[in-house]
C-alpha cells in the first residue's frame, strides 16, 4: 500500500542527495582544516555537514589517528567506561518483502517460517534471563499472524511479566516496520524504550534496486517514519543505515541530515544510531558479495566521525562483527553492544540456527564478553534507570551534551553490573569484575564512591534494580 493510498504524505523534503554530492566533491582534508574541526569536536557541540565531509576524506595516518583519539576523548567524556549491553529477541521470520539482502524475503524457500507463540515468547525470554539479560531489542518480518498488530503488543506484555529466579526483562526496544501515527501511539502505550527502524539506504536508486517488493518498497513511508514515531509521543528513535549497500560516504552525510530533521522539527535528535554492515545471509546472494562494500579500516572511521558528528547519541554496534573489530570499536565511540545473540526465531532455546536472519561474527556468551569488557576496563551496564525515572527524549539529551549523564550513569551500571556478578556470573567473571568495581570505586571522588558505594551496598543485601 502506498503513502497516498494510506492518507498520508510524507514530507521528506529534508533528505537533499545533491547536496550530499556537492559536499563530498568539494572537500578538502587539508590538515590545518582538520585539526579546527577535531578542535571544535572537543566542545561536544557536534560538527556541520561540510565538517563531516572534510572528516570522510581523511586518509593520512597521522590526521587518522588524531580523528580516532579525539572520538575517543569525546565517547568517555560523555558518556564514561559504560558499556550497555542487550540482547535480540526475534519473534517471527515471516516477511511480505522482498529485500535482496536479508534471508527473511518472502520468495526465499531456503528458510523455514516460524512465528512464536505467547507460550514460545516466554520460554525464549526465561531462557534471555537465565543467562543475565536485562535489556532486548524485539524483532519481527514485515508481517502479522492473523492478530495483526496486537500480536506484537502482546509479545511485548509477554515479555515484561515473564519473570525467572531473581531476573527480569526490565526494558524493550522494538526494531519493526514503520507504523502509522495511530499505531506508533499504541506502540508507546506499551511502554517500549526506544524505537529502531534502519533506512537500510538513503540512496534512493539503490533503494528501489533492493527493495523489489512489498510494502518495503515505499521509500518515503520509510523515511517519513521516525516523523511519525515522534509525532505519537516517542521520543526516544534509533537511526541506522545497512552499510554496503550504497557508498559509505553517501550514508553517513544522509543519515546526518536525517538527525540533523529531527532535531529541527523536534528539538531532540536520535537517541541511538547503529552502523551494521552486510554480513552473509541463508539464499542471498547480493549478502554474499555487498555492492558497495566497506572495509574494516573505512568502519572505524565511520563510527569515530558519528562519535564527533552527534556526540549526544548512543552508538550500537551488534554481533554482526567479529570480538576483534567489536574491541577496536568500543575505543572509538561505541556505547552500545549486543551480546550472547539468537537472529532466528527460537534461537535461545533451540541449538539450530539454520533459519537466522543472517551470520553472527561474535559467537560468544554474555558471560564471556562481560568478563572481556571488564579486563579492558569496560563497565558492563544493563541499566533501565533513564526510562523509570523519566530521563528520556529532551531531558535525556540535556543532561548528554554537557556530559553529565555520566554522573547518572557510571553509579547505576555499576549497581546492574554488581547484581549480574552476583546472579549470574561465571566464577572468572566474578574475579574479573570483582577487581574492576574495586578499581573504579578507589578512583572516584568521596562524594560520588559514597553513593555508588551505598547501591552496591544494597544489591548485596538481595535489592535489585537500585538506582540514581
Amino acid at each position: 500500500m502506498s503513502t497516498l493510498e494510506q492518507g498520508i504524505k510524507d514530507d521528506v523534503s529534508w533528505l537533499e542527495p545533491l547536496s550530499i554530492e556537492s559536499l563530498l566533491q568539494d572537500a578538502k582534508p587539508d590538515p590545518g582544516r582538520v585539526k579546527e574541526i577535531l578542535a571544535k569536536a572537543r566542545m561536544f557541540h557536534g560538527l556541520t555537514p561540510e565538517e563531516v565531509a572534510v572528516l570522510i576524506r581523511v586518509e593520512e595516518p597521522a590526521l587518522l589517528d588524531e580523528l580516532f583519539h579525539t572520538a575517543k576523548e569525546v565517547k568517555e567524556e560523555i558518556y564514561g567506561k559504560r558499556i550497555v549491553l542487550f540482547a535480540p529477541l526475534y519473534i517471527s521470520n515471516v516477511c511480505k518483502n522482498e529485500c535482496l539482502y536479508c534471508a527473511f524475503r518472502a520468495s526465499n524457500m531456503d528458510l523455514v517460517r516460524r512465528t512464536l507463540s505467547y507460550d514460545e515468547i516466554a520460554a525464549e525470554t526465561r531462557s534471555m534471563i537465565r543467562t543475565g539479560q536485562k535489556r532486548i531489542v524485539m524483532l519481527l518480518g514485515e508481517a502479522y499472524p492473523a492478530e495483526g498488530f496486537d500480536y506484537f503488543l502482546n509479545a511485548i506484555r509477554t515479555v515484561y511479566e515473564t519473570k525467572e529466579g531473581p531476573g527480569e526483562i526490565r526494558r524493550i526496544n522494538v526494531e519493526i516496520a514503520p507504523l502509522s501515527v495511530e499505531d506508533f501511539r499504541r506502540l508507546k502505550a506499551a511502554e517500549i524504550g526506544t524505537y529502531i527502524t534502519f533506512q537500510e539506504t538513503y540512496h534512493r536508486p539503490t533503494y528501489e534496486q533492493v527493495h523489489m517488493a512489498g510494502k518495503k518498497k515505499d521509500f518515503e513511508w520509510r523515511l517519513g517514519c521516525m516523523d511519525r514515531a515522534m509525532e505519537a509521543g516517542i521520543d526516544d528513535v534509533g537511526l541506522g543505515v545497512l552499510f554496503g549497500l550504497a557508498d559509505w560516504r553517501f550514508e553517513l552525510l544522509a543519515i546526518m541530515q536525517h538527525a540533523k530533521h529531527l532535531e529541527d522539527r523536534f528539538g531532540c535528535g536520535p537517541h541511538t544510531i547503529s552502523v551494521p554492515r552486510i554480513e552473509p545471509a541463508l539464499g542471498s546472494d547480493l549478502s554474499m558479495r555487498p555492492p558497495h562494500a566497506v572495509s574494516d579500516a573505512d568502519f572505524k572511521k565511520i563510527i569515530a566521525i558519528i562519535r564527533l558528528a552527534v556526540p549526544y547519541t548512543g552508538m550500537i554496534l551488534s554481533t554482526r562483527e567479529n570480538a576483534e573489530i567489536r574491541r577496536d570499536c568500543l575505543q572509538l565511540g561505541i556505547s552500545q553492544i549486543s551480546a550472547g545473540s539468537r537472529t532466528d526465531p527460537g534461537g535461545y532455546e533451540s541449538k539450530d540456527h539454520t533459519n537466522a536472519q543472517f551470520c553472527l561474527g561474535d559467537h560468544r556468551s554474555l558471560d564471556e564478553v562481560v568478563r572481556d569488557l571488564a579486563a579492558m576496563g569496560f563497565i558492563p551496564s544493563f541499566c533501565t534507570a533513564c526510562y523509570r525515572m523519566g530521563r528520556t527524549g529532551q531531558d535525556f539529551m540535556d543532561l548528554a551534551k554537557p556530559g553529565d549523564i555520566k554522573e547518572h550513569c557510571n553509579p547505576n551500571a555499576i549497581s546492574t553490573f554488581m547484581e549480574y556478578l552476583l546472579d549470574y556470573a561465571s566464577p572468572e567473571t566474578q574475579a574479573a569484575g570483582s577487581k574492576l568495581v574495586e578499581e573504579l570505586l578507589s578512583g572516584m571522588d568521596s562524594s560520588h564512591r559514597e553513593f555508588t558505594a551505598d547501591l552496591i551496598r544494597q544489591v548485596k543485601e538481595g535489592r535489585r534494580n537500585v538506582c540514581i
